[in-house]
């Protein structure tokens, strides 16, 4: 099995309430994602959060059967259409972690 996490910081133009609706639209889209690509075993989107020391705005926790299955998935085409329409344009920074459990 392979996890694959990613932290990410939506960009500083939107308010609070653009942000609220665009962690919503992350969470729906990754999460939807379930079913329709090989080997994707498990996707959870975290967007709540305790402010006090959280210096992020969403996180992606998903498992892969394989680290093949996870290299399919950065190329499927539902993924790169959530990816593009859902989380790219809205983020400034990305961080990324991948290992095998």
């Amino acid at each position: 099995m392979v996890k694959h996490i990613i932290l990410w910081q939506l960009k500083d133009e939107y308010t609070e309430e653009q942000k609220s609706e665009i962690r919503k639209g992350i969470k729906e889209g990754l999460e939807g994602l379930v079913g329709q690509i090989p080997g994707l075993v498990s996707v959870h989107v975290q967007t709540e959060y305790l402010p006090s020391s959280s210096n992020v705005d969403a996180m992606l926790d998903c498992t892969f059967e394989s680290a093949e299955d996870l290299k399919v998935y950065k190329t499927h085409p539902a993924h790169v259409a959530v990816a593009d329409g859902k989380v790219r344009p809205y983020t400034k920074y990305r961080s990324c972690i991948d290992y095998e459990m």
